[in-house]
């Protein structure tokens, strides 16, 4: 079967270390191209992953006839304005989270994108399809472990260089966008519905005004997600599940390793379970899942609504730390 061919915007290096390498081993796919605005920088990262085209501009890349999707990592505030000039090349996209910078910046894609029904758009949100959390989610819809009424996240990591794009509160920097989002999503992923309103709190640096500390409390009216996040406290990450007759633990939830199994833990009153996964790279898995999209024309796995509710949460937890109050979805 003819492979689709990926064109990746930007010489990321978030996409060099992780999401190309890994979209080289999908059975569906392979990497033909990438582009910068600084063409020897795209030729030296291509002879390093060893992709075939480079190209001096983005645009270079969008009107080339062999690309059929793009992957899209610039940073936050470009993810929304390059995917609809993808979509408009005729391409279709895997667009890195968040989505927007915003629920009216989510907004914006999602009402242009219906203007290219043929075209697929997904948001990069990779954990979802590893296997840990398709067990998870499988789990939590048999009742295994009764109702659940408390989902606990944590996700951290240091970086306080203020020249990182992380860092900057004018592009989409700061830890809400980064990995907040990830604590929200899988709230909802979990609960599998909306909460009903939201508290945050927020810390900013006071150098570079990104949010460098998040937590928040999402109420869904039959339990209750809380979630801390920050980007210069000790690395570290874990979510757990609690429920009426039961408890998941997810040791790595977030970057699960593609060198060792990834491991859960669940109980159910007695001694715990250690559930151990095949050693796998989800972010193959992700271009997998979304090339059989495209091939077979079905519905992508993670579909842009899901990608505008999430922002919807994002910006309640802004304006619930602005506010020092709830504030209903």
């Amino acid at each position: 079967m003819k492979k689709l061919a990926w064109g990746i915007l930007s010489t990321s290096k978030f996409a060099a270390r992780a999401t190309i390498p890994a979209t080289q081993k999908s059975k569906y796919s392979e990497v033909v191209g990438i582009a910068s605005r600084d063409k020897e920088r795209a030729a030296r990262l291509a002879a390093q992953l060893g992709i075939p085209k480079t190209y001096g501009s983005y645009e270079a890349l969008l009107s080339d006839p062999g690309i059929d999707i793009i992957y899209n990592p610039l940073p936050n505030h470009l993810h929304v304005d390059w995917t609809l000039k993808a979509l408009g090349a005729g391409k279709h996209v895997l667009c890195e989270k968040p989505i927007g910078l915003n629920y009216a910046d989510a907004r914006r894609l999602e009402n242009v994108a219906k203007e290219f029904p043929k075209l697929k758009v997904m948001e990069a949100f990779m954990y979802r399809h590893h296997p840990q959390w398709k067990k998870v989610k499988e789990i939590v819809e048999e009742g295994t472990i009764g109702q659940v009424k408390g989902v606990h996240a944590l996700y951290s990591y240091y970086n306080d260089d203020i020249s990182n794009i992380r860092n900057k509160a004018d592009i989409g920097g700061g830890g809400m966008l980064d990995i907040g989002c990830y604590c929200v999503s899988l709230s909802r992923f979990v609960f599998g519905r909306e909460p009903e309103r939201v508290l945050g709190r927020l810390e900013r640096d006071p150098r570079t005004r990104i949010d460098r500390f998040a937590a928040g409390t999402l109420d869904f009216g039959n339990g209750v997600a809380t979630f801390s996040c920050g980007t210069q406290l000790q690395p570290y990450q874990r979510v757990n599940i609690l429920g009426t007759k039961g408890r998941i633990d997810l040791e790595i939830p977030f970057n699960a390793p593609n060198d060792r199994p990834a491991r859960i833990r669940l109980q159910r009153g007695g001694p715990v379970e250690d559930m151990q996964f095949e050693v796998c790279d989800q972010y193959t898995i992700q271009a997998d899942l979304f090339a059989e999209a495209i091939i077979n024309d079905t519905d992508v796995p993670t579909p842009i609504s899901d990608g505008i509710a999430n922002m919807k949460v994002i910006d309640a937890v802004f304006e619930s730390a602005d506010k020092n109050s709830w504030v209903n979805i």
